[in-house]
């Protein structure tokens, strides 16, 4: 080989540093300076490929992985994805069992990496045996020699956004961050960042997003978990029906909910206005951001960091389908955007 070649090893090998670009048209209107950290630049389009790598690597390190092993995890498709990408390399068997709720664009790539692809149904009880976290525990125990990442339960989910997320916002910020908007699912995303920001300033605020039909903005005010709370909703990787371990509720000072059709509608006003091509879950964070923004919660001198955590095109048979969105009954009054008419030239 010559070493004179500038190449990388593999594609993990890509995995972090992702640029923090400064939002303009969006936030016209609003206080402060609004910056986003744009998850979707990581090698498999999410900020999941963090943990996966790290969790994977940290079960290598303490041997518990060898060729013949099988990863098996509960996903809403972003972390299968990125689970799915890492055992390729590896050369690892992957197994997932992922919500119904998950966009046919998301099943169909954790297919195309080779990955084993269990649907369970979204609306059911996070203990019903149909569940996908109780099939995902199911198939660990059906698989000899496999691992359960369990990714809502698993602390290294906190520590590798400690050590990367966290240090690259503070960095690229030269430590001059205010404030931290990111959507809470797993939570792994917002408590490491989190945690890492507030040991090098106290003052920083951390912002979560919370979907309606999720339990977690009460919880973090109450500590009761409250099964009324929970229903039906359409947003992926945001919010929960039970409460994750893999969330430092000290590390988070306040939570806000979104509803389901004005993040689809904003995640597309991010593409249309800021060009870039973003998820469901990014255009929750900037919804967040606006209604933190109308609450008071910023000043002018504000520096405002929003974590976009995935690409659009997982969602391209969702929200940036018209047909969809009209189904849903998104194209409203209060959204009185409407389906665009294609073009034919005969």
């Amino acid at each position: 080989m010559d070493n004179n070649i500038n190449a990388y090893n593999s594609i993990l090998d890509l995995v972090g540093n992702t640029p923090l670009i400064k939002l303009n048209r969006i936030t016209e209107g609003l206080t402060g300076n609004f910056y986003a950290k744009v998850e979707a630049f990581n090698p498999g389009h999410s900020a999941k490929d963090r943990i996966a790598v790290h969790i994977i690597e940290q079960a290598e390190q303490k041997g518990l992985l060898n060729a013949d092993s099988t990863i098996i995890e509960t996903t809403s498709g972003n972390t299968g994805f990125s689970l799915a990408m890492a055992s390729m390399v590896k050369g690892y068997k992957c197994i997932l069992a992922v919500s119904s709720k998950s966009s046919p664009d998301k099943i169909d790539m954790l297919r195309s990496m080779g990955a084993e692809v269990y649907v369970c149904p979204a609306h059911v009880a996070a203990d019903d045996p149909r569940s996908y976290y109780e099939v995902a525990k199911r198939l660990h125990k059906e698989t000899p020699g496999s691992i359960y990442i369990n990714q809502y339960f698993n602390e290294l989910n906190i520590e590798a956004h400690y050590n990367t997320t966290g240090p690259e916002i503070w960095k690229q910020t030269n430590g001059n961050i205010t404030h931290l908007v990111s959507c809470s699912g797993t939570g792994g995303t917002i408590s490491g960042t989190a945690r890492f920001l507030k040991e090098q300033n106290p003052d920083i605020k951390v912002l979560a997003v919370d979907a309606y039909g999720s339990v977690l903005k009460k919880y973090h005010e109450t500590g009761e978990f409250d099964h009324e709370e929970i229903y039906p909703y359409r947003i992926e990787g945001l919010g929960k029906n039970l409460i994750p371990k893999a969330t430092d509720f000290n590390s988070i000072d306040r939570y806000i909910k979104v509803t389901d059709a004005e993040s689809a509608h904003m995640a597309r006003k991010i593409a249309h206005s800021e060009g870039m091509f973003v998820g469901y879950t990014s255009g929750a964070a900037m919804q967040a951001t606006i209604q933190y923004n109308t609450e008071g919660e910023f000043d002018k001198n504000s520096n405002v960091v929003l974590i976009f955590p995935d690409h659009g095109s997982r969602y391209m048979s969702k929200i940036y389908s018209d047909e969809w969105m009209q189904n849903q009954g998104f194209f409203d009054a209060k959204n009185a955007e409407s389906p665009k008419e294609i073009q034919y030239i005969k």
